[in-house]
């Protein structure tokens, strides 16, 4: 299942529309564009981690944990701030977050300032969901076996690898974006902030 659907199911796509003033299928447009920059960023910090993705988990707890999940999906307005840090942790800085924008504008449809406003929402959503998956083991943890590496693979794989041969939109994008053929766009985005930033 593609993270978009999960997201979906979960009601994360429902409540950014709201906050947003867009519609759902929006909303759905500029995660499957912004997911594959924010996946990366998460694959690269579980592969900065000492421990891997069991450092991932303790990263993600210091950020708020399944919290972030559930902030995004109650009622009253989110407080991006814990989404601002987690693609401060993720991303570096602020360069990248618009670089990021940026290169969703033209697969989404969608305004730079408008997918700006979503990357956090969209951050805590995937980061909350991942602690979620990660909370199954949370004592004491398995060497590299738990919950958070089997979701952050499958969450991985959904995005980049597609399913049953079609990758969707959010892969083709992540392919794109994936100039040097790594598996992984962020760092070609890294390169695309640093010059724009020259």
């Amino acid at each position: 299942m593609q993270l978009t659907d999960i997201l979906a199911q979960m009601g994360g796509l429902r409540s950014m529309s709201r906050e947003l003033g867009i519609s759902e299928r929006q909303a759905a447009s500029g995660a499957e564009a912004l997911l594959p920059a924010i996946l990366g960023g998460f694959k690269k910090q579980a592969q900065s981690q000492p421990a891997g993705l069991g450092g991932l988990g303790g990263l993600l707890g210091q950020l708020g944990g399944a919290g972030l999940l559930d902030q995004v999906l109650a009622p009253q307005p989110t407080d991006v701030s814990q989404g601002n840090d987690v693609l401060g942790q993720i991303f570096g800085s602020r360069d990248v977050s618009r670089a990021v924008a940026q290169n969703a504008a033209a697969p989404s449809g969608l305004d730079p300032s408008l997918l700006k406003k979503m990357l956090p929402m969209l951050a805590m959503l995937v980061g909350g969901y991942m602690a979620k998956q990660d909370g199954r083991t949370a004592a004491p943890p398995e060497p590299m076996g738990g919950g958070l590496e089997a979701g952050l693979g499958d969450l991985l794989g959904g995005m980049f690898g597609g399913q049953n041969g079609s990758a969707g939109s959010g892969a083709g994008l992540a392919s794109m974006l994936d100039m040097n053929g790594d598996g992984n766009a962020l760092d070609d985005i890294l390169r695309m902030a640093g010059k724009a930033m020259r």
